[in-house]
């Protein structure tokens, strides 16, 4: 492909790292749920995950700063050498020699550190080599890499985790050394702060406070993330409330010979899911490309938010995996002018703080289906099914009205790097 041999050596070597990583973590992270409850039992283990998620949004606003004060590469190195040491400690205390599950936690938090001080910067950096015309396959191809490698990964995850979890650990230690390495000797700083006098700890946190209260003031930015997360929601709903509904509801069904029943189907619709993103997502840009781009989003995220609406309602096998292609049709043409318009929005000397408030999309997204969940107790199937839609439409009407703002500033961003370029 012509246009990807034109991209910066950086986003090559971060799309070859990111689909390695993925592919590798995707074999052990879905499953520590169940090693943990095994040994903490479910209660425990409930309060572990969520102080985990706790951990990761407090250093994810830490990362975004630190990567626009310092740079962006000392930022992901500081990351990635607590991560390979976080993964080898987690793979000798899983070994044949050592065990220990309190460790084992102890690492899968300073993972989380990790994710959170590299994801902003390493978003950041991606914004700031790329070129405004390639973004949409930029991410078109990562969103395309991250759903090959989830499905790689939780394959041979379910083949291998039980039995080979040392083995595991060690890929991951083994991958980590690898990002360690292709990042240290082969990527280049992509942000270079402007020289400033040594600041104290208590100067470094008014001025996160501060480069956060700008974001926060952000209304069309702001706005931004939040339809986002509302429209976001419809999907994390699949495992939450969904997966609950057809796990409870669902009778048995019997297709040419095979019974299966409601945590199966949920099972299958993943596996849709993941198998025509795969499929459609490198074509979906070419397809975008022709069509104006607040078309594509508000179509697919009207598209995307009935596909769901429907799952969320339908017992029917057949109008449930009928409303799923819809709506990762729909997903697969929206997601890159949604992340097109994330890298048109933010500054560049406040790019990976802007970063830091976008990335909170799936944790938001997370409490939204927390609280349907508990909610669905007390309404009907219907009325839940109503509320969620309710979210997505939500979202639809926010972007609907921040779309000339939204558009009056990628515009202006776009000539300005246009003309720097």
């Amino acid at each position: 492909m012509k246009e990807l041999r034109q991209f910066h050596p950086t986003i090559k070597i971060r799309l070859a790292e990111s689909f390695i990583s993925s592919t590798v973590g995707s074999m052990v992270y879905p499953f520590m749920a169940i090693y943990l409850s095994h040994y903490f039992g479910l209660k425990t283990t409930g309060l572990l995950l969520l102080v985990n998620v706790f951990i990761g949004i407090f250093f994810n606003f830490i990362g975004g700063y630190i990567s626009d004060q310092f740079g962006r590469k000392k930022t992901i190195v500081l990351a990635e050498s607590l991560r390979f040491l976080a993964f080898t400690v987690m793979m000798l205390s899983n070994s044949p020699w050592f065990f220990s599950p309190v460790l084992t936690f102890c690492m899968m938090s300073l993972n989380s550190i990790c994710w959170g001080l590299a994801g902003p910067a390493n978003q950041a950096m991606l914004i700031d080599v790329s070129r405004t015309e390639e973004r949409k396959l930029m991410y078109t191809i990562l969103y395309w890499t991250s759903n090959l490698s989830v499905a790689i990964g939780g394959i041979a995850g379910g083949l291998l985790f039980e039995h080979y979890l040392f083995e595991l650990f060690a890929a991951m230690s083994a991958a980590a050394f690898c990002a360690w390495v292709l990042i240290v000797f082969f990527i280049s700083e992509s942000h270079t702060p402007k020289e400033s006098a040594a600041k104290s700890a208590a100067q470094h946190a008014a001025g996160l406070l501060k480069s956060y209260g700008t974001v926060l003031k952000d209304r069309v930015f702001v706005l931004f993330v939040v339809s986002g997360v509302l429209v976001l929601s419809m999907e994390f709903q699949l495992t939450n409330y969904i997966s609950i509904r057809l796990s409870n509801d669902l009778p048995m069904q019997h297709v040419f010979g095979w019974a299966f029943g409601g945590t199966e189907m949920v099972g299958f619709l993943r596996t849709e899911n993941t198998i025509l993103v795969v499929i459609l997502a490198l074509f979906a840009v070419r397809l975008a490309s022709k069509m104006k781009e607040s078309t594509v989003l508000i179509a697919g995220c009207i598209v995307f938010t009935a596909g769901y609406g429907v799952i969320s309602y339908s017992l029917n096998i057949w109008v449930l995996f009928a409303a799923m292609a819809f709506a990762t049709v729909a997903e697969v043409m929206k997601t890159p002018i949604q992340q097109h318009y994330t890298a048109s929005l933010p500054p560049e000397d406040a790019r990976s703080s802007y970063m830091a408030v976008s990335g909170l999309n799936f944790n938001l997204g997370m409490l939204i289906c927390s609280i349907t969940v508990t909610l669905s107790g007390f309404f009907s199937s219907f009325v839940s099914s109503l509320f969620i839609t309710a979210i997505g439409a939500s979202g639809i009407f926010i972007y609907m009205v921040i779309l000339p703002g939204l558009k009056e500033r990628t515009d202006v961003q776009e000539d300005r790097l246009v003309k720097a370029e």
